[in-house]
């Protein structure tokens, strides 16, 4: 068996001194016409625009996480670019960290573990991230296959987006459902802990509320957060990192996730050749991963 998925991911991302994880998310109406068309040839230009956004990205970040709703946009062409994009991503040294948002019970979900962090003919990512709003037995197709295989697993807790209070912040017992996931979760990250102490049963806290990612840290303290929200939704590197720890290397403990902001700059949006592009988008990587290395140094 590999190492545990959390052992993995934290050596990679003190290895890079930054935890940004750079989000792949193809915009049918943001992939540079550089890469071809589209709407005509929607698998060889994902494929061509994933690889070169990874070959950037795997100088800089240790993560890369694809959306996968945004591949399945394009039909069975897509599906198909998208595991080439985690095989590629992996053989490139990276953490591939699957955006599925899967959430059901019984053998569909272990249908949906199979399919996303199961070996061939699934994604085979590290990683995938699971909705627990269905209850916990939503979770544990996925976490008893992360457990066999040396895979994470990220629960959505606290999300970023604007509506995400229309459910999570509902009170239940005098504190809001998401601070309810959050403990009962707790336990169950010792089924994905590792070496390093910290567990691959990991908890989706947004960067755009540093103070309930403060609070979370509290009732999980050993999981691994993905932190979207960073770059394109406002949140600052100093808020993506509220709900990280103090260790001897820095602040630590998850991966903050940014994709428009890495991926779309304005420079990459207007380049005119390939060499462009790559300049625009190496620099886009530069300035996030160094935003956030530096926030998270002692």
């Amino acid at each position: 068996m590999s190492a545990a998925y959390a052992d993995r991911l934290i050596e990679k991302v003190r290895s890079k001194r930054t935890p940004l994880c750079v989000g792949l998310d193809p915009f049918a109406d943001k992939v540079p016409a550089l890469f071809g068309d589209l709407k005509n040839d929607a698998a060889s230009v994902l494929v061509k625009f994933g690889t070169s956004l990874i070959d950037i990205a795997a100088k800089h970040a240790a993560v890369l996480k694809p959306q996968l709703g945004l591949f399945e946009q394009f039909g069975e062409l897509g599906y198909a670019a998208a595991r080439m994009l985690v095989e590629y991503g992996r053989a490139a040294g990276m953490i591939v960290l699957l955006d599925a948002k899967r959430g059901d019970i019984g053998t569909t979900a272990e249908g949906y573990a199979r399919a996303t962090i199961g070996a061939r003919p699934g994604f085979d990512a590290d990683c995938v991230t699971v909705n627990p709003y269905m209850g916990k037995d939503t979770l544990a197709p996925f976490v008893d296959m992360a457990k066999a295989n040396g895979k994470g697993v990220a629960v959505l807790v606290r999300t970023s987006n604007p509506g995400a209070g229309d459910f999570q912040d509902l009170q239940v017992g005098g504190a809001p459902v998401w601070r309810r996931v959050a403990e009962m979760l707790a336990p169950e990250t010792q089924t994905l802990m590792g070496a390093s102490g910290w567990s691959g049963l990991m908890a989706v806290a947004g960067a755009t509320y540093p103070e309930e990612a403060r609070a979370l840290r509290e009732a999980m303290p050993h999981a691994l957060f993905l932190v979207p929200g960073y770059g394109a939704q406002g949140a600052s590197a100093k808020d993506a990192l509220a709900g990280f720890v103090a260790t001897a290397q820095g602040l630590e403990g998850g991966v903050v996730s940014s994709s428009r902001a890495v991926t779309y700059p304005p420079a990459a949006q207007t380049a005119k050749n390939m060499s462009e592009w790559r300049a625009a988008i190496d620099a886009a990587m530069a300035v996030a991963a160094d935003e956030l290395r530096t926030a998270s140094a002692r």
